[in-house]
């Protein structure tokens, strides 16, 4: 009896639509970085999408209390009143914006509130624009909806920031979403709100076309610059604009899974219905720990935010003494963007050609740093490194970089 192979086995079994997309680039650099650990490697991780803070104990008691109180079992589907009152409180206290509870949904991460909205709305062939640099997993989430994602490259030289002739140009009658994310992953572009009001204008003579907002770096944010999002910017597109945020980032909960929308009616009930027949609620201790996040004491997030405003500084100050890099300042979120393009067409110690910055990225991995390639985030040649780390670690990360381009012939 001839047994099939596993691989081809796969190929009949698993659905085509998988095809569509690629494994998460920034998951899986971060992986590696720690199977390389793990190992006994000596290499300094600068991938990190998250803060390197502990969640501030206060959250941390407010779930211990929770579950000693019995707040162990299923929520309405798309969170709990108590948290949908902390989250239409911090919409109206920071973004000037008024929800019911009927318009805010909470999830497994703001990654699942996208992944609902998009799967909810995004028919086949619809287009949702995106400028990039993006998130890598917007156009992942995209293609599997069976949408088409519209990546608008945006240089350096622009401030990795789109333009409003540009999204006009970009609008065809199957765009349904634009979609924004400031400060951005992983540029740290952030718009401003004369900006959004420019886009909003435009997006006033196309009707069908929603903004989806992005808002998870919201509070990191640097040099005084006030943070800003479309519905509280324009209101006029309040009614065709989802807000999403969570406590991830801005609370260093990363591993609590805890994301949030307000938005229209009619799409919330559609998002949560989704979400009914998939995970339903969101951990109701996760919850109960939002809740202490959203209406506790507020200190430690500026305090972070400071403490990242050093570290970027740190990193950007040192980039810019290694030959063949080049890096502006970000003015938000945790993340440089670096061009790589002085180091294309060189040629590595071993006698291998650099190409591309997925090239120079591996060289990196072979001189003890990890890193991600721009073209993992739709623009090339560029490579994105994190600072949410130690100081030491971004100065020997940085060490390492401009020994490793110094070696380039």
């Amino acid at each position: 009896m001839t047994i099939a192979s596993d691989d081809a086995v796969s190929s009949r079994f698993i659905a085509s639509r998988m095809r569509r997309i690629a494994v998460s680039a920034s998951n899986a650099a971060g992986q590696r970085a720690r199977e390389l650990v793990a190992a006994g490697q000596d290499v300094v991780d600068l991938t990190i999408g998250e803060p390197h803070f502990n969640t501030p104990p206060n959250i941390i008691e407010a779930a211990v209390e929770a579950m000693r109180g019995g707040q162990t079992r299923y929520t309405t589907v798309d969170g709990s009143p108590r948290l949908k009152k902390a989250i239409a409180n911090k919409f109206a206290r920071e973004n000037g914006l008024n929800f019911s509870n009927a318009e805010i949904i909470a999830s497994t991460g703001a990654k699942q509130v996208i992944f609902n909205a998009l799967l909810t709305t995004v028919e086949e062939g619809d287009e949702v624009i995106c400028p990039s640099p993006c998130w890598v997993s917007y156009p992942e989430m995209i293609r599997l909806t069976g949408g088409e994602p519209i990546l608008l490259p945006c240089t350096m030289d622009s401030g990795f920031k789109l333009t409003p002739q540009r999204l006009r140009a970009a609008i065809t009658s199957r765009t349904k979403w634009l979609l924004l994310n400031s400060p951005s992953n992983p540029s740290g572009a952030v718009y401003t709100e004369a900006e959004l009001k420019a886009f909003g204008k435009i997006l006033l003579d196309f009707p069908n076309v929603w903004v989806l907002c992005d808002d998870i770096y919201e509070h990191i944010i640097y040099d005084g610059q006030k943070f800003s999002t479309m519905a509280s910017a324009m209101p006029e597109l309040a009614h065709r604009t989802l807000t999403v945020n969570g406590v991830s980032k801005s609370y260093s909960m990363t591993g609590w899974r805890l994301g949030y929308a307000g938005g229209p009616r009619v799409l919330v009930r559609e998002m949560a219905k989704l979400q009914s027949q998939s995970t339903s609620n969101p951990s109701s201790i996760s919850q109960a720990a939002a809740v202490e996040a959203l209406d506790g004491p507020q200190d430690t997030v500026a305090a972070h935010a400071a403490e990242f405003r050093i570290q970027r500084d740190l990193m950007v100050g040192a980039l810019g003494n290694i030959p063949g890099i080049s890096c502006n300042t970000p003015a938000g979120a945790f993340y440089v963007f670096p061009s790589c393009a002085g180091v294309i067409g060189k040629t590595t110690p071993e006698g291998r050609r650099i190409d591309s910055d997925t090239d120079f990225v591996a060289y990196l991995l072979e001189s003890g740093v990890v890193a991600i390639a721009g073209s993992a985030y739709g623009l090339s040649p560029h490579f994105r490194l994190s600072f949410a780390t130690s100081q030491h670690a971004i100065i020997e990360g940085c060490r390492r970089i401009r020994d490793a381009c110094i070696r380039l012939r």
